[in-house]
C-alpha cells in the first residue's frame, strides 16, 4: 500500500474539512487515519491516506494546493515513505 500524510493549517471556519475530503474522493483517495485540532483559532489537521490507486500524485497534489489556497489554509503532501526517511533518528 502506498500512502502520504497530508496536514492542512490554518485560522479555523467552516468547511475546510469538506473541501479537503471532497478533493481526496474526487481522486478515489481513501482517509486510513484522521486527526484534527483547534488551537485558539488555529485549524490543524492531519490525514494519512492510501494513494495506492494513483500513478501520479501530481494532479492530486495540485487540486489539494488549489482547494487550500480557496479555503484560505495551507495543505502539505508528503509521501509516507519520504516522511520516514527524514524523521528517522
Amino acid at each position: 500500500m502506498k500512502r502520504a500524510i497530508i496536514t492542512v493549517t490554518g485560522v479555523d471556519h467552516t468547511g475546510i474539512v469538506a473541501g479537503i475530503s471532497s478533493v481526496l474522493a474526487d481522486f478515489n483517495v481513501n482517509i486510513l487515519d484522521i486527526t484534527q485540532t483547534i488551537m485558539g483559532d488555529i485549524f490543524v489537521m492531519a490525514l494519512l491516506v492510501d494513494i495506492s490507486g494513483l500513478e501520479d500524485v501530481t494532479p492530486l497534489v495540485s487540486k489539494l494546493s488549489e482547494e487550500g489556497d480557496s479555503l484560505k489554509v495551507k495543505v502539505s503532501f508528503e509521501r509516507e515513505e519520504i516522511f520516514r526517511m527524514m524523521h528517522r533518528i
